[in-house]
């Protein structure tokens, strides 16, 4: 290894977690010290955007333990900047917070409204006037369902848990033509309604209905499926069921 590659990774390392490694010799301390603070600083604002209600609850020590812990212990899998906050949240996963076991949820969730935001996704090949019955529905991949075993659209400085609810909370984040996010909250059948249609290639939505109605152990399949109406109108409308499957 050349002196030169051998110099820079000692100042990685030190940059990283520089109680544990000392700078590369030569490098006068003011100096390194301007590294340091130039490379936190600017993950600070990166992570803190991502996730601000973490950021605020947290507060400025802990806040500033995560970021440092983050920094020194994590290995990131990718170098682009809108997956900072899945690699947050993967370093949450890895070493989870006792006091606070929602983190790494909350964290997902703030995320995904970046994710989302800045997601290249296209819509499929569909028919936008098919019937969303008699064929194969199709699910925007502007439109994601999501669960958590925590609340994380409450949690914040007031309102923190240490015991996850026995419900878990289910939402749907979908991109509006415009750029805008819109977050609802969503039934337990209606997240599953959406998680079937996820993937399917080969099933009607009447199969999938069918299918959930048994699940859910609704025997009048016509009733069911009158109720189930207008929420398919309602999704189509709204774009997270664009259109029927187009072979």
């Amino acid at each position: 290894m050349s002196v030169l590659a051998e110099q820079l990774r000692a100042l990685a390392r030190h940059v990283r977690d520089p109680r544990q490694h000392a700078g590369p010799p030569g490098i006068e301390a003011r100096r390194l010290e301007v590294y340091r603070d130039l490379v936190y600083n600017n993950l600070d604002g990166l992570l803190a955007g991502i996730v601000p209600v973490i950021r605020k609850t947290l507060g400025d020590a802990d806040w500033s333990a995560l970021v440092r812990g983050f920094l020194a212990r994590h290995r990131a899998g990718t170098p682009l900047f809108p997956e900072l906050g899945l690699e947050l949240v993967a370093f949450l996963e890895a070493e989870p917070d006792p006091r606070r076991p929602w983190l790494a949820e909350l964290a997902h969730y703030e995320w995904a409204e970046v994710g989302l935001q800045l997601s290249d996704s296209q819509l499929p090949a569909h028919d936008a006037a098919g019937d969303l019955l008699d064929g194969v529905p199709v699910l925007s991949p502007l439109a994601w369902p999501l669960a958590y075993r925590w609340p994380v659209d409450r949690i914040g400085p007031a309102f923190q848990l240490v015991e996850p609810p026995p419900q878990p909370t289910l939402v749907l984040l979908r991109r509006e033509a415009g750029g805008g996010i819109r977050f609802s909250a969503l039934s337990p059948l209606l997240f599953r309604l959406l998680e079937l249609v996820d993937g399917n290639t080969t099933c009607t939505g009447r199969a999938l209905l069918r299918e959930l109605a048994d699940e859910a152990a609704q025997r009048d399949f016509d009733a069911f499926l009158a109720q189930a109406m207008p929420m398919l109108a309602r999704l189509h409308a709204e774009g997270v069921l664009p259109g029927t499957r187009i072979d």
